[in-house]
């Protein structure tokens, strides 16, 4: 059978994490997939009506990788308000962004925004969001998306009010005279912001599926734009689904996407007979998401000591029984499960229940996920090479908090926190994960982050025995994230077999300074040989 002909990529110099010799000087492309490797003169020699594409002076490396962010999540999130750091700088930025807001919204309907980050921006209330919006109900999510504040009109419409009894894993914080303060913790917020019945009553209302279709686009043009290939959705419900098939269809999916479905919605993936790894190369199911406890950033994880500073609340989100019960539930029927778990005493609960599941239905080669997995010691390592889990810990986090992380959990915790280094020695498969809109998308921070370990605001290192080397941290970003996502052999090198997934950049990350890598210029991101972003 004659191949059909394919395009001929070659740039100054050609990163391929190959298993096969050294490092080609140009690849060849056809349906989706690199067919060889070698020297321009090789290929155009086999390939004789090949087109030639010459990168020029830059670096081609296989695509990056994210384990674990949240793409339906930010397509509702880039239709509303950017009240992240580097948009507002104050509380005077933000509380002016939503009085504009509110100056052009009829009243009664719903301002939201998104990536408030008090650590950095400062304090915010319910009084302070009722002078400037009184006939809106108001929703701000902090960074971490594990709370929010809102006002006293999203209290009313919500029915929450000052006899209102915390949910189960969550709470309705108050101020010191016992009132509300606006501030709507873990299942608290989940259960109004992401129900996992979106038709409830007195729920924040979701926008329009043609609008949630478009905010997917503009979503993923950014992450192309960043360097991104692949995504795993890490917190998927069925409407979601829906939404990523319509943009697919519509031939406007420029990521390859993974998903995580919640627990909420097994039943119905259960129902249908769907396992790990239904779908294709585009759009496919990895597993099942569970949670446990709450956030690094927002200082809601669940640790065995307290807070170095005092200023977290350790929640339990889901309770033990249960948690046991659901991952023993999506074992058994031999699907992959991904537990999000931040602090040493939640990834433990974790373990418990992996090792019950395991002995009571061995299923070896179901390698389940610890999401985040942040704060490990030398025990939580051992046992989880033991059962070959995933570690998928923050890849940017050092650089997004930086001195702050040292300040809540202490210098000896945070020298045990996204621990690469450990994963990595003890031969346990971590992957990369932004978790955005909870953290920063782009993967060369996260390899600048794994490099140094520097906060890019303040230049505090923080965790310096977790660097690793910038070959490492690029293999994060691909092989290992392709493995966690059951990709291996198809994802991470430019190799005959792969897909012909890779990212054109303006120098080479593994020689450049390594405080300089998230400055490294994308020059062309192309996904199954296709250009999904050019500079």
């Amino acid at each position: 059978m004659l191949e059909s002909t394919p395009t001929i990529y070659r740039a100054r110099q050609i990163i391929a994490q190959t298993t096969r010799g050294p490092e080609p000087d140009a690849f060849a492309v056809t349906a989706e997939q690199i067919v060889a490797t070698g020297t321009v003169a090789e290929l155009a020699d086999r390939y004789p009506a090949a087109e030639i594409v010459d990168f020029g002076d830059t670096v081609i490396v296989p695509g990056f990788h994210d384990a674990h962010a949240h793409l339906a999540m930010t397509a509702e999130d880039v239709l509303h308000l950017d009240l992240s750091h580097q948009a507002v700088a104050t509380v005077d930025g933000l509380l002016a962004a939503i009085a504009r807001e509110a100056a052009q919204t009829p009243a009664g309907q719903w301002i939201r925004g998104s990536r408030y980050d008090d650590q950095k921006t400062g304090a915010l209330s319910r009084d302070a969001l009722d002078k400037v919006a009184p006939d809106h109900p108001v929703l701000v999510t902090q960074v971490a998306a594990h709370w929010g504040v809102v006002n006293s009109a999203a209290l009313a419409r919500l029915g929450i009010d000052e006899s209102t009894a915390d949910p189960e894993g969550g709470s309705y914080d108050r101020f010191p005279d016992g009132r509300l303060n606006g501030r709507l913790v873990e299942r608290a917020l989940m259960n109004v912001a992401l129900p996992a019945d979106a038709n409830v009553g007195s729920n924040i209302p979701a926008s329009s599926p043609l609008d949630l279709q478009r905010g997917v686009v503009r979503a993923s043009q950014a992450w192309n734009a960043a360097g991104l290939t692949s995504v795993c959705d890490a917190l998927v419900r069925p409407d979601d689904i829906a939404m990523f098939s319509a943009v697919r269809s519509a031939g406007e999916l420029t990521l390859r996407l993974g998903m995580l479905v919640t627990i909420e919605h097994y039943d119905k993936v259960a129902a249908l007979g769907l396992a790990s790894g239904f779908g294709d190369d585009w759009l496919r199911l990895i597993g099942i998401k569970m949670f446990v406890d709450g956030a690094i950033g927002g200082r809601t994880c669940l640790l065995s000591e307290p807070f170095r500073d005092g200023s977290g609340t350790p929640v339990q989100t889901t309770p033990t029984n249960k948690l046991m019960a659901d991952v023993a539930r999506v074992h058994d029927a031999g699907m992959r499960v991904g537990v999000h778990a931040n602090g040493d005493a939640a990834i433990r609960i974790v373990l418990d229940a992996v090792e019950a599941a395991q002995k009571a239905t061995p299923r070896p080669g179901l390698r389940h996920r610890i999401e985040h997995c942040s704060l490990i010691d030398d025990e939580i390592l051992a046992r989880m090479k033991a059962l070959e889990m995933i570690a998928v810990p923050f890849a940017g986090y050092a650089a997004y908090h930086g001195g702050a992380l040292n300040a809540w959990y202490g210098e000896d915790r945070v020298d045990r926190m996204f621990a690469h280094r450990s994963f990595l020695d003890a031969g346990v498969t971590v992957a990369a994960s932004s978790d955005y809109p909870c953290g920063p998308i782009e993967p060369l921070l996260g390899l600048q982050s794994l490099v140094t370990r520097a906060g890019a605001d303040d230049g505090v290192v923080v965790g310096e025995k977790q660097r690793i080397s910038a070959a490492e941290a690029l293999r994060v970003f691909t092989l290992e994230s392709a493995e966690a996502c059951g990709d291996a052999g198809r994802k991470g090198r430019i190799e005959p077999g792969y897909l012909a997934d890779f990212v054109v950049l303006d120098d080479n990350p593994l020689t450049a300074d390594p405080a300089g890598i998230s400055s490294i210029g994308v020059r062309a991101t192309y996904v199954g040989g296709r250009a999904v972003y050019t500079a």
